[in-house]
């Protein structure tokens, strides 16, 4: 076999082999993902670096903390996503949020087995902060307010989530699920 059908038939398995692994997320509410979450933070990125670890590509986006709405986290963190791009090899994982350095979100957190922090419910657990064009206004959009997310209650696929809403109000609300969540409380 030449180094051309080797390097062909090694790439086709890698592909076929992310092709057999679907992402399925389920829906969370503030409620359910304020009680899943360590830590709820409003951060800034400052950059992105991809490497390989245990067969997989992980992106390792780094933050400062601007504002810590849940939990106990340094000023400084790392959030471990799957995917990524080393070299000329790109994974990508269905709802897996990407970040871009300088722009601000608000992300729910939990740790890993490593000890870093992953997203909760990946899109599900990242809102985009931005500026209303007319009042300025920051204004928060949840990234799976446009994904179709699986609802097991109804078993079915459909986008919702929060979008655009003004900041204050999503602090205050996060605030009344947080305590919730503290309480053992339902909505």
């Amino acid at each position: 076999m030449t180094r051309r059908n080797i390097l062909c038939t090694a790439l086709l398995t890698l592909v076929m082999a992310t092709a057999a692994r679907a992402t399925t997320l389920a829906r969370m509410n503030l409620d359910e993902l304020a009680a899943a979450a360590e830590a709820v933070v409003h951060v800034q990125c400052l950059g992105n670096a991809s490497r390989w670890e245990g067969g997989e590509i992980w992106t390792f986006t780094s933050f400062e903390v601007l504002e810590t709405l849940k939990g106990a986290v340094p000023r400084l963190l790392t959030v471990r996503l799957l995917g990524g791009q080393v070299g000329h090899l790109i994974s990508t994982v269905s709802g897996v949020p990407r970040f871009v350095p300088g722009e601000e979100v608000i992300l729910f957190l939990e740790r890993t087995r490593v000890g870093d922090f992953s997203v909760t419910g990946w899109v599900v657990g990242t809102f985009r902060i931005h500026r209303d064009a007319r009042s300025g206004e920051q204004r928060v959009t949840q990234d799976s307010s446009s994904v179709a997310v699986f609802n097991p209650a109804t078993q079915t696929f459909r986008a919702a989530g929060i979008r655009n809403l003004p900041l204050d109000e999503f602090r205050r609300r996060l605030a009344a699920a947080v305590e919730r969540a503290r309480d053992g409380r339902q909505p």
